[in-house]
């Protein structure tokens, strides 16, 4: 069996990994409920947030540039209303600083602003959403190539240091950050970051948790495709194996030692997603996908700018050649 994350002891809930610079000893659900959406329905995203919570979900991810915080903020206050949660720690929340707040004196009160609209004191993790600044100013998107500009790395990783310390979020870590970009953060941080949203054997080798963004392909949305669900050898291994599609892929994560967060808005798929921890595929299943060819969901070209005053002038740049 491929290695698996190491896990706290659990009954009935979803496994969880420690973070490592997390305040005190917090844990993470190996599991997430990701709130990314084109269009953000709030009733729909309510109701099944309410619904993932009363099947084992604890693990809610979201930004402010998804806008979904507020909707996720009013779910979580139905569910300790409800008596699903018994209290505020045993649920992992995290959100995403957007790159219109990546400035040094916004980081601080950025993540206030989240914390109002998620109706929480703190956060479990707060993640630097992408490794570039913006144009200060409201959330827009798409966004203007003349808005970006380079981000003060080091003062931000600073200011992200202080949340911690001033207790607004129990962890931080990073959110699509080459193994460049991360080895620069590490080579001067006090608090190192306890999660990157990808990227593997670096983060495993330096005690920082992965957590797989749309590891279902994000079929439906902007940024995904029908890759995963059309994959001959997935085909084969979920009819082999009597599981779904994406049962295989989610299993694949975990075994593969990493966390991440998926997305269902329906009841039967949220309950087989998280069902897949007593069964496992074999070395033989592990080494088929492997050989599935691979490439980068969301490269975000328009982070990229010839001309403009974006630091990155490719996409190589952007991704230090990891793409």
């Amino acid at each position: 069996m491929a290695n698996a994350p190491d896990v706290l002891a659990a009954t009935d809930k979803i496994p969880e990994v420690v973070l490592a610079s997390a305040t005190g000893s917090r844990s993470m659900p190996v599991i997430g409920f990701g709130t990314a959406a084109d269009k953000l329905q709030p009733h729909v995203l309510k109701t099944a947030v309410v619904e993932a919570i009363k099947l084992g979900y604890r693990h809610f991810d979201t930004a402010s540039m998804y806008g979904s915080e507020q909707t996720l903020g009013e779910a979580i206050q139905e569910a300790f209303g409800l008596g699903l949660v018994a209290s505020r720690d045993q649920v992992f929340v995290t959100s995403k600083l957007w790159i219109t707040d990546a400035h040094p004196h916004l980081v601080v009160p950025a993540l206030y602003k989240s914390l109002q609209k998620l109706q929480l004191e703190y956060l479990d993790l707060y993640l630097i959403h992408w490794p570039i600044s913006a144009k200060p100013g409201t959330l827009v998107y798409p966004l203007n190539a003349e808005d970006l500009m380079p981000m003060d790395v080091k003062a931000v990783w600073a200011a992200m240091e202080e949340c911690q310390r001033l207790g607004l979020t129990k962890s931080i870590g990073l959110s699509n950050f080459s193994t460049k970009k991360i080895e620069n953060i590490l080579s001067f941080a006090t608090i190192p970051p306890s999660v990157n949203q990808k990227l593997r054997d670096f983060c495993k080798a330096n005690g920082i948790i992965v957590t797989a963004f749309s590891p279902l392909g994000g079929i439906g949305s902007c940024w995904g495709s029908n890759h995963v669900f059309e994959s001959k050898v997935l085909q084969e291994i979920a009819k082999e194996r009597g599981k779904t599609i994406a049962q295989v892929c989610i299993r694949w994560v975990y075994q593969a030692g990493a966390t991440l967060a998926v997305k269902s808005y329906n009841k039967e798929r949220l309950k087989q997603n998280v069902n897949i921890f007593d069964w496992e595929l074999s070395e033989n299943d592990i080494e088929k996908i492997y050989q599935i060819p691979q490439r980068k969901m969301m490269l975000r070209e328009d982070l990229v700018s010839t001309n403009g005053p974006s630091p990155y002038k490719s996409l190589e740049d952007l991704w230090d050649g990891e793409l």
